[in-house]
Order: C-alpha cells, then structure tokens, then sequence
C-alpha cells in the first residue's frame, strides 16, 4: 500500500512540476474526450430526435383494407392497439364520402381530429380544430371555391352506398393549408359523418409512429397477422428519406470522432516526448542509479494514464454540455444523459494517451546515461 501511495504521489508531483506542458496535454485530452462524449451522445440520440422531426411530415404506416372494401372499426381498434402507445404520435382514421356544396362536388373526410393533428402536424389551420359536431375544416381550395372562411355556414348534401340521400349543415372553424391534395377536402369528426351520412366502415387509417425502419417493418408484419382484415404498408419516401439521413449523420459522427481522436493523440505524444527530452539528464540518472527500463515505463505511463482520465472525466462532463447545446439549438429539444459514457469516456481517453505515450516511453528507455551525464 505504502509503495503504491508514493507511485501516485510521485507521478502527482512530477505532473504538478510541469504543469505547464501537462496542462497543454490535459485539454487537449479533454477536448478530444469532449467531442467524443459529445459525438457518441448524439450519435445515439438521433435516431429519437430525427424521427421526431420527421413525424412533422406526416404518417409513415398506412393501413389499408384487404380484399378491397373498408376497414371495419373493430379492425382499425385492434390493428391499433400493436401499436406501442409509446411509439404512437398520432393515428388517424378517414372515412371519406363524396358530397356537393352549391351544386359543386368536394369530398368529406370523417376522422378523428386529435389523430389528425398528431398524425399531420405540417396542417396550417387559419382559424382554429373543430370542437364542436356541427363544425368542419375546410380546405383552401374548397374555400375558394365556394367563398367561405372561418366563422362561415354551409350546407352539403350527398348519397349513401345504399342510394339515401343525407344533408349537413356546418359551421367552417377553420381553413387547412397543406400545399397538397388535403385542400380540396371538407374536414369533419368521424361523429358528425355518421350523424348524417350513416355508419360505415374506414377507407384507410394514417399512423405516425416513432421508431427505427426496422421496427416498422416488424409493426406492419404484426399487424398484417394479427388484423387480417388489414394491410400495412409504409409510406417509402418518408422511411427511406429518414434512413438515408440518419446514416450519413452517423457516418459523419464516425468521421469526426476519429479525426478528433487522432489528432489527440499527435497533441499527447508531441507533449510527452518534449517531456522525455527535458528529464533526460533526471532519466540517465536513474538508471545509472540502478532504475531497471520497467521503472521508468511505470512512471511515464502512469502520468499518461491519469492525464487521460482526467482528461476522460473532464470531457464527459463538457461533452454532455456540448451535445446538449447542440440539440437545443439544432432539434429544439433537450437530450438524454447517458451516465455510462462517463467511465466509457474516461477509459477511452486513457487508452489513447496510453497509445500516445508508447513512443516516448521508449524514447526514454533509450536514453544512456553515461552519454547524458557527460553532458552530450
């Protein structure tokens, strides 16, 4: 115990003797154990963070009927419930019947609203969501058509599957915006479309669910089996877009994570072998004192291996800081803290200025005393 408690007090006061060089290796250490505290803790939040924002572009799973037909609500309820509510931000099911507006023909779609904001976040409302059954969002398109804005009343009438015909009054809570074809719809609860078109089944279900591409293949799969009444698909171009983008991120972690380490250990092994060249009348001493070259590695090393995990610990915690900053001002959202990087961050570090210090060890176990000594 005595002798290694004077180990540690002797690479503590050689460290401390020349604070000046080992600060230098100390943040260059930190700053590399930083960046890849930082980097990893990205790296493995961007998968929740990316799928988040691409949940602002709609559903990415479509449910379909099989066989043709509409899916029953029973259906859609079970197909549902696969669903982990914790993966799930939105799913919405539409029932869409063809109805006229002063002689002009639109299309109703019946859904549940809560769903459709959640699944369709990228709707611009002028106005404000339907709260009552007698309101309805209406498209821009069909506003235009018919001269009507929020605040409007209207009146459609259309003709059921069984050839009855229905009329609704509604008051207009709000125009939708999208850009898309979602402008030429009257919006309104699944309620209200039975309350004057009867009931009936679903023509399709969106669902915006938050997980990896892989997991949404084994979603669909389950639904597909578990729901035969049931097709799921994915929507390709939003998955494929999200898998192509969270690769190259991760790839550019990998990229910027390797330069930074590299050029750490360049930084810890220039330190080092300046520190080999100061002490080499001290090194040629010891030895011609009897230190055998085991000794003098121990002792090198040792400084080298508590610099890195100083340095891993230092940069752990800068690193949460950085990666943090980083999701705030990029995602708009804080990050998850990861207590393991913290001793992964540190063993890290100490394997790199472990790596960086093996040259000037051995410059060091090269050093001859009696050429030293003399003063050459």
């Amino acid at each position: 115990m005595k002798r290694q408690t004077m180990y540690l007090r002797m690479i503590t006061s050689s460290l401390v003797r020349r604070r000046s060089r080992m600060i230098v290796a100390l943040l260059a250490v930190a700053i590399g154990a930083t960046i890849l505290s930082g980097l990893v803790t990205i790296y493995y939040d961007i998968p929740r963070q990316m799928g988040q924002e691409f949940r602002s572009y709609g559903a990415n799973m479509i449910l379909t009927p099989s066989g043709g037909g509409r899916i029953t609500p029973e259906d859609a309820a079970r197909a549902a419930a696969l669903i982990p509510p914790e993966n799930a931000v939105g799913i919405a099911p539409y029932r869409y019947e063809n109805i006229k507006i002063n002689e002009q023909p639109f299309i109703a779609a019946g859904t549940e609203l809560e769903g459709a904001r959640g699944a369709s976040p990228y709707w611009f409302v002028s106005g404000r969501w339907p709260e009552e059954t007698g309101e309805a969002l209406i498209g821009q398109e069909v506003a235009d058509i018919i001269g009507i804005g929020p605040g409007g009343v209207f009146t459609l009438s259309g003709i059921t599957a069984d050839g009855d015909g229905f009329k609704g009054e509604f008051t207009v809570s709000g125009v939708v915006q999208t850009g898309g074809a979602e402008e030429a719809f009257v919006f309104m609860s699944l309620e209200a479309l039975g309350d004057i078109a009867g009931g009936g089944g679903l023509d399709v279900v969106e669902c915006s669910v938050s997980a990896p591409q892989t997991e949404l293949e084994e979603l669909a799969e389950r639904i597909g089996a578990g729901t035969p009444g049931v097709t799921a698909r994915l929507v390709r171009r939003v998955t494929q877009s999200e898998v192509t983008v969270l690769s190259k991120l991760q790839a550019l972690v990998y990229l910027v994570t390797a330069v930074v380490l590299m050029l750490t250990m360049i930084c810890v092994a220039t330190t080092m072998m300046a520190v080999v060249a100061e002490r080499r009348r001290e090194i040629g001493l010891k030895k011609a004192l009897g230190a055998p070259n085991g000794e003098i590695i121990r002792e090198f090393l040792g400084e080298g291996l508590l610099l890195g995990g100083l340095g891993g610990l230092l940069g752990a915690i800068l690193g949460f800081v950085f990666a943090h900053t980083v999701s705030i001002n990029v995602f708009g959202r804080p990050i998850l803290f990861k207590p393991l990087l913290v001793p992964v961050t540190m063993l890290v570090s100490i394997a790199v200025t472990g790596l960086s210090c093996l040259l000037p060890v051995r410059r060091a176990t090269d050093v001859d005393p009696a050429i030293v000594l003399r003063g050459e």
